[in-house]
This record gives structure tokens, sequence and C-alpha cells, in this order.
């Protein structure tokens, strides 16, 4: 098969340069008033989205790279201790690789099982599983996060344990949480539907 040629420019919409990466936070506090903190408390510290679907509308929209139909590329970097709250991403696979550092990675409805990963360790978490991971190093750490979505225009429906709620209203208030709840926001992993 004959190759084909891509241009400097075509390539360049393909690239994604770390240092000019924004991490989603920014788009969270400017579009829905929701303080950056509160935001670092349900995600990691820094999650930096690198591609996307082109038609995908979730929270890695702003992705630099709009590519592939069903993957969805960015990369969390946590402080030492940091992590996202307990969550479970319920249609999609979501599979790490880390980076730099080391991390706990824990899942259950109540965080019970847990494993370690180091540099280059990775491992794949099927939909519906409770999760989350932290930062167990003393530098800050970086992980691969890749959601593979059910088709490109699926939104990555992610649900946080009730623990995380209680945590958010004590830590900033029930305005907040109400505020989160209006955006989208959801707290009821690991309970039955209603």
């Amino acid at each position: 098969m004959k190759s084909i040629e891509v241009t400097p420019e075509e390539m360049a919409r393909r690239a994604a340069k770390f240092d000019d990466l924004v991490p989603y936070k920014q788009q969270h506090d400017e579009s829905s008033g929701i303080p950056t903190k509160v935001v670092e408390k349900l995600t990691a510290h820094n999650v930096y989205p690198i591609m996307v679907p082109e038609a995908y509308t979730g929270r890695s929209a702003m992705a630099p790279i709009k590519a592939g139909e069903n993957v969805v590329l960015a990369i969390a970097e946590c402080p030492p201790g940091d992590g996202p709250g307990l969550h479970n991403h319920e249609i999609t696979i979501e599979s790490f690789l880390c980076l730099q550092g080391r991390f706990e990675i824990t899942w259950g409805d109540d965080g019970e099982h847990s494993m370690e990963l180091g540099p280059l360790d990775f491992v794949s978490v099927p939909p519906a599983v409770s999760r989350a991971f932290r930062n167990i190093s003393d530098e800050t750490a970086r992980l691969l996060a890749v959601i593979e979505l059910a088709d490109p225009t699926s939104n990555d429906r992610v649900a946080y344990a009730p623990s995380v709620a209680d945590e958010v209203e004590r830590d900033f208030g029930a305005d907040t949480l109400t505020r989160l709840k209006e955006i989208g926001f959801k707290f009821n992993a690991g309970l039955d539907d209603e």
C-alpha cells in the first residue's frame, strides 16, 4: 500500500505539547462558577485532556487533538497525596498507565481493594466499578488515563460515591454541592438505581 502525504500543518493538529495543555478544571471554573478546589477534589489536581473523538462532548472535549473514534486520552497530574474521589464510569472502560511516581489504585464501593502502580505499570478498570487513585510518592506523579467510549458521541457518565458528596458539603457547603448536581455531577455510585 502506498503511504499518504501529511503536511506539517496537518501533523501539527495531531500533536499535543505538554506545556501547551490546559487542565479541564479551568473549563469548569470558568463556565460553571465551581471553585477550582472543588473540581480538584472530584478529579485529580490537574487533568490534561489530550485527544478525543471529533463529536465528543464530555468534560475533556477541549482536548487539542480530535482523532480516533472511541478513545479519550488525558494525563492526570497529582501532587503527593492527591487523587480523585471514589467514582465509577458507568459505561466506559478506564485504563491507567503510570508515567511518573507511584499510585495506589483502589476499587470497590468503599474502595476496599487496592494495588500499587509504579512507572510503566498498567491497569484496566471495567465499567461500573468504583475506583480512585492517589499519588503515594513524595513527588508530583502522572498517570495516562485512557477511556474507551461506547461510541464517539457518548458522554463518559461518571458517578461519585455518596461519601464524596458528604466531603464536598462539609468542605465547601451545601450550595456548592447543589450547584454540582445542577450541572450534572452525580453522587450515587454503588447505590441501587431509584
